[in-house]
């Protein structure tokens, strides 16, 4: 049984999936945060929540890595970890560089802080020649006006160290971009705070469906689990509506960049998952994740393959070689559908008809739930989870659910 050190972890999913999926590997965790009130606040109503059943609960400041590898080298002493491991994407090269310094498996921290920051991918795929959107990168609004008029309208524009889509946004001309520079000049420190980098990320506008590609690397080679599709909505951001495993398409030549930008970037002993746009030119590389994918996509995948990518992820961070075979489960596609707001406001109620053949999960938000404006993956209102087990039917099914849901709000009823 191997004991693993968790360092913070996202709130959502993940946070119940790889605690499960530790604890059905044969392990153990520690849990390690800077903020316990964080995980406490967004506890299930019934119960602990699942990272706070950690056999230890450690608090140190985990935003100060010289003075956490200090703390963490100490705790080793007493409570011997085996390896180390988070959800959130925001801790992951600080997770690599605890690993590297108490000499645990896992990728190199180089190679994780080039894979975490969009700046560093875009310019490692680039000298690599993995194809990727024409870009610029920028710091300040003359410069970012100036390669913005350089790369031409329409474009997107992204921060480098944010995630979940947060403030990723097309824009059409000079006045969208300036409000977009605006809006991430007035957010200056991520939700960690952590304080973020001042540098801009402006992409030429990609035209096709998009996919992720779900990958394990292990002793240098990368083995394809498979493809997944990808709905977008919410022009002009680009909020994931939903997800399908696997994709309705062929995804061979997606598999290949994935593979080749995993390789580009040196990334080993991980599991990643990799953004890529099917354009008419061929696939383009979006970003590379090097976690497991979020949004309930492993559970796509466990549905139809019957492997645990968050339980492989926890295998690899002890050294384990994690067992890729594809299991007959019966299951030919599973999806997901989110409901997004229509826009902010004070939830009354969720209504519409959910019970249909395949839905093996629905999720919704209480009335009394606050609601964002529907910029970025942080405002589902819930989801609907199906599984088809003679095809690949099962996207058309959830979406089918989630489209006749109906969002009814306190002020709308006043």
């Amino acid at each position: 049984m191997g004991h693993l050190l968790m360092i913070e972890s996202w709130v959502g999913a993940m946070s119940s999936l790889l605690p499960r999926a530790i604890r059905e590997s044969g392990h153990r965790f520690t849990f390690l945060t800077r903020d316990l009130h964080h995980y406490l606040r967004s506890a299930p109503t019934e119960g602990t929540h699942p990272l706070l059943s950690a056999e230890n609960v450690l608090t140190t400041e985990t935003n100060d890595v010289p003075g956490l590898l200090s703390y963490v080298e100490r705790m080793h002493a007493v409570l011997g970890f085996d390896g180390v491991i988070s959800s959130c994407d925001y801790y992951l090269p600080t997770v690599a560089k605890v690993a590297a310094h108490l000499g645990l498996p896992g990728p190199t921290p180089e190679a994780v802080e080039s894979a975490n920051r969009k700046d560093r991918t875009r310019t490692t795929l680039g000298a690599a020649g993995v194809p990727g959107p024409k870009y610029a990168l920028a710091t300040g609004w003359p410069q970012t006006a100036d390669a913005a008029r350089s790369l031409g309208y329409p474009l997107v524009v992204k921060p480098v160290d944010l995630c979940g889509g947060m403030f990723v946004r097309k824009v059409a001309g000079e006045a969208e971009l300036r409000e977009a520079f605006a809006a991430l000049e007035a957010f200056p420190v991520n939700a960690r705070d952590q304080p973020r980098l001042p540098t801009v990320l402006l992409e030429e506008l990609l035209d096709g469906p998009e996919v992720s590609v779900e990958t394990v690397t292990v002793g240098g080679v990368t083995h394809v689990v498979g493809v997944t599709d990808k709905s977008v909505a919410g022009e002009p951001w680009f909020v994931e509506s939903g997800h399908m495993f696997p994709a309705d398409l062929d995804g061979t030549d997606a598999a290949q960049v994935a593979v080749a930008a995993i390789e580009a970037l040196g990334l080993d002993d991980i599991v990643a998952h990799t953004e890529i746009k099917l354009t008419s030119a061929g696939p383009k590389l979006i970003e590379v994740n090097p976690r497991p994918a979020g949004n309930q996509i492993t559970e796509l995948v466990r549905r139809v393959t019957g492997i645990d990518l968050p339980a492989v992820y926890a295998q690899l961070a002890v050294g384990q070689r994690p067992d890729l075979t594809h299991a007959e489960t019966g299951v030919r596609s599973a999806a997901i559908s989110f409901l997004l707001p229509p826009r902010s406001g004070l939830v009354a109620e969720i209504v519409g008809e959910v019970a249909a053949p395949g839905v093996v999960e629905c999720k919704l938000k209480s009335p009394g739930h606050r609601a964002g404006e529907p910029t970025s993956n942080n405002t589902y209102l819930g989801h609907v989870m199906v599984v088809d087990h003679d095809g690949l039917g099962a996207r058309s099914t959830a979406e089918k659910i989630v489209n006749g849901l109906d969002v009814r709000y306190a002020e709308d009823a006043a």
